[in-house]
């Protein structure tokens, strides 16, 4: 799968309608106000440039939440549409449907420039990727921009099926998710290290199995680190512990060694009596005793990393080092984000979890890139092809 792929500025879209899949996936409170509108922001610069390149209307579709193929409520799209235009400082129409006569007649009578469809997954054909509701929802437009990296792992009908039949192209912020993954993927600047953390080391072992073929360093923590510390005969006490996958961790760290890549486990931690949000935060040294759970990588640790982490030239991170939310438990976490913060070279953050963390310690703007995209960085570190980057054309 190429990562280089056609731009939305080598379309021509003046006088055209041209229909964007946005990511418009945010999280919403109770009374369906946006928690927060990062992902409506970074739609903004491929939004613009279609405006201000003479489009004669641009059309919008995205999914939220999962409403598993019907109408729910509370995850219709007007409050985006609201939020869209406050930024835009234009009017945004609002679709009653994603597809349908009563859509394309709507969007032919709109007198304004934008348009935002209805939740793409009120419809069920959505996610199975029907071609008969791919084409449905281009009949929108006369050009296709797709700019969802956060989907893009995914063969739905809006993210793979509308690509093949409009001249198509990848909009801004995919362009600068792909350049950023292309950078750690294909041709690093090296030193290139890779850290990793998070509760489920299943989540990350295809991420671990595919990097070892191509980092210097790989700098584990989180909850995952314990399996691993595990693997190596390490006593983790009451630490979430994947057991069934402790021989498969062990064949992993004899491979990074074969090839001669480090793989980098704590050797102190930030331990409790229990798990539990008020629980007192005990230092250990490298083994954690029998009735404790570890929580947090240790300072030791943290520093260690925080040194590897500024001799590297390009480092990509996806999983916390600890419980960071409980502020006993943060440090390890917010050592790693201030070690990236201060580095002087790429940097990329990505994954839920971790995008909010450099968030809440008020890193996020230090960071070179931070991805859009939890489980579709992910797919692209584990290095499978992307349905909807495979569907836009190469350059």
């Amino acid at each position: 799968m190429s990562l280089r792929k056609r731009s939305v500025r080598d379309l021509a879209v003046a006088g055209k309608r041209v229909l964007i899949r946005a990511d418009f996936n945010v999280p919403y409170d109770e009374r369906m106000r946006i928690v927060s509108d990062a992902r409506i922001v970074e739609s903004l610069p491929t939004i613009r440039h279609c405006l201000d390149a003479g489009a004669r209307q641009v059309v919008l579709c995205s999914h939220l939440g999962r409403p598993d193929g019907k109408v729910v409520e509370s995850m219709r799209l007007a409050p985006v549409g609201r939020r869209l235009a406050e930024l835009l400082g234009e009017p945004v129409a609002m679709a009653p449907d994603c597809v349908g006569p009563e859509v394309e007649k709507a969007l032919a009578a709109c007198a304004e420039r934008v348009a935002l469809l209805e939740n793409l997954r009120f419809h069920a054909a959505e996610e199975a990727g029907n071609d008969a509701f791919a084409a449905a929802l281009a009949r929108h437009g006369d050009l296709f921009v797709s700019d969802a990296f956060g989907a893009a792992h995914r063969a739905h009908a809006s993210i793979a099926g509308v690509p093949k039949l409009l001249p198509s192209a990848a909009g801004l912020l995919l362009l600068a998710e792909l350049a950023a993954f292309a950078r750690i993927l294909l041709n690093p600047a090296r030193p290139l290290m890779a850290i990793l953390g998070g509760a489920k080391v299943k989540d990350k072992l295809k991420v671990v199995r595919n990097l070892i073929e191509r980092v210097d360093a790989l700098l584990i923590g989180g909850g995952m680190a314990y399996t691993f510390l595990a693997a190596r005969g390490v006593k983790i006490g009451k630490s979430i512990l994947d057991a069934d996958r402790v021989a498969e961790v062990g064949a992993l760290l004899e491979k990074a060694a074969a090839r001669g890549a480090r793989v980098l486990l704590p050797e102190d931690h930030v331990a409790a009596r229990e798990n539990a949000p008020d629980a007192a935060p005990v230092p250990c040294d490298a083994s954690i005793p029998d009735s404790m759970y570890g929580l947090d990588i240790g300072p030791r640790t943290a520093e260690r990393y925080a040194r590897e982490i500024a001799g590297a030239r390009t480092v990509v991170w996806n999983g916390p080092m600890g419980v960071f939310e409980r502020p006993a438990f943060a440090a390890g976490t917010r050592r790693v984000a201030e070690a990236l913060a201060a580095s002087t070279g790429l940097t990329v953050v990505g994954g839920g979890e971790t995008v909010a963390a450099v968030e809440q310690f008020g890193l996020k703007a230090r960071i070179r890139h931070v991805s859009t995209g939890g489980g579709a960085s992910l797919e692209l570190l584990e290095g499978k092809t992307l349905p909807g980057v495979a569907a836009l054309p190469d350059i």
